[in-house]
């Protein structure tokens, strides 16, 4: 069998799996912070759907792209660390999506918790500084 193909058949499992594994673990820890933020649990399970899938063509995409990378493969060693590299690089990728997902999620959270909290004193924040 072509090193090659070996080499595509070991990423693309390992790369799909992970992909798959760790979306459902945002999914499934993601619902519950979503219900809390928007305070509307049918708007929160829709928009955790549509972050799933989302997460999922950009893993999943990106992950096909990373196959572009070449490498010279001569031994059962070079495939394994071909792989290596890919599935390292695909980590990256699902790692900048969970902090970009977190980003949004926390900007989200930012105005319901400003308005379900009163300031002391009914006084605005200062000018020129961040209500965090």
């Amino acid at each position: 069998m072509d090193l090659r193909l070996v080499e595509y058949i070991a990423y693309l499992a390992i790369g799909i799996g992970l992909t798959l594994l760790v979306g459902q673990v945002l999914y499934r820890s993601g619902g519950p912070f979503l219900v809390e933020t928007l305070r509307d649990r049918t708007l929160a399970e829709s928009l955790n759907r549509l972050l799933i899938v989302g997460f999922y063509l950009i893993g999943l995409g990106g992950g096909a792209l990373l196959l572009q990378v070449d490498s010279q493969l001569s031994s059962a060693a070079d495939v394994v660390k071909a792989v290596v590299v890919r599935t390292g690089l695909l980590f990256l990728v699902l790692g900048g999506l969970h902090l970009v997902n977190l980003a949004a999620l926390r900007r989200a959270r930012r105005p319901a918790q400003t308005a379900a909290m009163p300031r002391a004193g009914g006084e605005p924040p200062a000018a020129g500084r961040f209500p965090y």
